[in-house]
């Protein structure tokens, strides 16, 4: 390989560094709104909240990311979808505020989401809870940390009961011999933040509505996958990102040894 390939090749660990800084940058400027009045509007037909936080936050990462990285594309919850994004190897996929209706309620389960997409695959990645003081990172050849320290999926224990966390009437769809053996966790408003406490073993596993999107989803699944656990769609196969839909099907996430009992269990529940 040349010298001016080996330059311009990326470098997932500086990719890592820039979004971590950018992600802290914007997450503070988030949690300066935090639990005040702020100007909320709807879109998605009224579905879902949008606070100035969220565009805020979302204005500091992509103007830090794109100045840094100008060949990178560009996907975000709060930017309209430029399609030349697809004409590009690398990507920004980027959650201003995971959990925006938590945020806006005044609870600590939002974060902000940041990854690099490769080739449809994430390579680094950041979640950073500020009102939690917790901050998530992994690139894919690296370990899976949290606020500075390794972390792990638990493996689960022969006849303990599984905690899972998904919706009541989700749960009611499951397989009974599963549903006898796992123990629901209440709602978790941030779904990147439900998928890293599966990475850091506080929860076994969780079942994803369909449509979550790439934002929703790229750098937890990163860092659970860094920590020892995967997600995958109910087929059993991994994501890939940075597509012309965005939005994914019903989605199964755990520890390596979890999920294909809760995948199994989950393929009756049909995303109605």
């Amino acid at each position: 390989m040349s010298e001016a390939v080996l330059q311009t090749a990326p470098n997932w660990d500086e990719d890592l560094k820039l979004i971590l800084a950018a992600a802290v940058a914007a997450g503070d400027t988030a949690l300066g709104y935090f639990r005040k009045t702020v100007d909320v509007r709807w879109k998605n037909e009224g579905r879902s909240p949008v606070s100035e936080a969220d565009l805020a936050a979302n204005d500091i990462l992509k103007t830090r990311l794109l100045a840094a990285r100008p060949n990178y594309g560009w996907l975000s919850e709060e930017t309209d979808d430029d399609a030349t994004r697809l004409s590009r190897d690398t990507v920004f996929v980027v959650d201003p505020i995971d959990g925006t209706r938590a945020f806006i309620s005044g609870k600590d389960l939002w974060c902000v989401s940041v990854a690099v997409v490769h080739h449809g695959q994430p390579t680094a990645g950041v979640l950073y809870a500020p009102a939690l003081g917790e901050i998530f990172q992994a690139t894919r050849d690296g370990e899976a940390r949290k606020n500075g320290g390794a972390i792990a999926v638990r493996d689960p224990v022969p006849d303990e009961r599984l905690q899972v966390a998904m919706a009541e009437d989700i749960a009611g769809k499951l397989a009974a011999p599963y549903r006898q053996r796992m123990a629901r966790v209440p709602h978790v408003p941030s779904l990147a933040y439900r998928l890293a406490m599966i990475a850091d073993g506080r929860i076994d596993g969780t079942i994803v509505r369909k449509n979550a999107h790439d934002w929703d989803l790229a750098a937890a699944d990163l860092i659970l996958a860094r920590a020892g656990g995967a997600l995958r769609g109910l087929d059993g196969l991994p994501l890939s990102y940075n597509r012309p839909i965005v939005s994914h099907g019903v989605l199964g996430a755990g520890s390596g040894l979890a999920l294909p009992a809760l995948l199994a269990a989950s393929r009756p529940f049909d995303a109605h």
